[in-house]
């Protein structure tokens, strides 16, 4: 029999999730929390992406968090884990797939004994290279109030309160398609929010080949993965964590917003901008935090402080410097008038950290006047800028979780 308290936890559930803005924060919460709430010990979650040329169908399943505990717990402390980035035909082959197919539950007691007439099987290859058995399935498809497919959720072994895995109950299924239902609703408010953000990012991608979703989606993601290790030294209480993550992962997206007001002649230039040029160039800084000079929310604040100050330098080199971007004036100058820049905890934390994946970005990427660097030369020039460009912290953050950063980076590869 279904508890009331699981019906309250799930109330509150959608208070808290309500408080989400960015999408992939939501989905990896949304998945932690389905897996709470049936004591799943792993699971993923899907959502649906067009299909490309040539494979089945419209739109196809792509995964976009896994979490599994006894993976977890033999990670070392702090660590994220890896896991492997693959999408699934939305057909009768897969169980994720026929979920998603017929937008109806799938409740597998044993993945190892499907009745031979099911039309979906399990694929174990996945069990043989991790070492970790699959047992009790859930999938539960996640459908919008307009009856779209918006992705699918899978949980994976039901443990009971002695760790022993156990079948999901007809109950664990009522619950989660309860939450699921509760849980699409905010998550295409979300999606909204980043079709918006998106938006904006594609002006600044018409007007500047570099400035790529896929550009700013990586950057955003090592900036969150930068942060979540510097918390984790810090001892930052969760709630404090996952509100300024969430905050981060959009603000982050938006750094070179101000790009949009710089010439064509210069953004579009194939070659070395001119010392001239460089100076305009520096200027997409204050023009960004310009954009948001009438912030009333805590996103516009953290996105003006990012698109101000993420060239700042440690030693007090960089640009633009102890100026207002609303009103122009110079608010600290040296002895030629021209603004000192700020350095070391001057310098905002959004803006440091995106400092970081901003350049690691542009080091790995090609450009019209440069091939992409191999890895061992960009990670040694990351550590030569230690203390000179990068917060020396924050470097070390970034060098501990060096993996999570290149599963990030494989997670959002350039097209072609």
């Amino acid at each position: 029999m279904i508890k009331d308290d699981d019906f309250k936890n799930i109330i509150q559930l959608d208070s808290e999730l309500n408080q989400i803005q960015d999408f992939d924060l939501l989905l990896e919460r949304i998945l932690y929390e389905s897996r709470k709430v049936v004591h799943a010990d792993a699971g993923s979650i899907y959502i649906t992406v067009p299909t490309e040329q040539g494979e089945e169908g419209t739109e196809k399943l792509s995964i976009k968090y896994s979490q599994n505990d006894t993976v977890q717990k033999i990670l070392p402390a702090g660590q994220k884990m890896i896991y492997s980035i693959f999408s699934v035909p939305i057909n009768e082959k897969s169980i994720s797939g026929y979920c998603a197919l017929n937008k109806t539950p799938i409740n597998v007691p044993d993945m190892y004994n499907i009745p031979a007439e099911a039309p979906y099987k399990f694929n174990s290859n996945y069990d043989m290279i991790t070492g970790y058995k699959t047992v009790s399935s859930l999938t539960i498809p996640l459908v919008a109030t307009d009856k779209k497919l918006m992705g699918v959720i899978q949980v994976l072994n039901a443990k009971d309160t002695d760790e022993k895995i156990i079948t999901f109950t007809k109950d664990d299924e009522i619950i989660l398609t309860h939450f699921a239902t509760s849980a699409t609703m905010v998550l295409q408010r979300a999606f909204m929010t980043r079709k918006m953000i998106l938006k904006m990012i594609r002006m600044s991608e018409l007007r500047d080949p570099k400035e790529t979703g896929t550009h700013v989606n990586r950057v955003a993601g090592y900036a969150v993965d930068i942060y979540d290790r510097w918390t984790y030294h810090k001892n930052i209480p969760v709630k404090e964590r996952d509100t300024f993550r969430d905050l981060l992962k959009m603000s982050a997206m938006l750094h070179d917003i101000g790009k949009v007001a710089i010439s064509d002649t210069i953004l579009q230039k194939p070659a070395r901008f001119t010392p001239e040029e460089y100076l305009i160039m520096q200027n997409h800084t204050v023009y960004g935090a310009s954009l948001f000079d009438d912030a009333n929310t805590s996103m516009d604040f953290l996105a003006k402080e990012i698109a101000l100050t993420h060239h700042e330098n440690w030693d007090g080199t960089g640009y633009p410097g102890w100026i207002n971007p609303n009103t122009g004036v110079i608010e600290k100058a040296d002895q030629d008038g021209k603004p000192l820049g700020k350095k070391g905890e001057e310098i905002p934390l959004g803006g440091r950290i995106v400092a970081i994946a901003d350049v690691f970005d542009a080091l790995c990427s090609k450009r019209v006047y440069k091939e992409p660097w191999s890895e061992s030369e960009v990670l040694d020039e990351m550590r030569k800028l230690s203390g000179t460009k990068f917060d020396p912290e924050l470097i070390e953050c970034f060098f501990e979780i060096l993996t999570n950063i290149k599963h990030t980076q494989s997670t959002y590869p350039e097209a072609g």
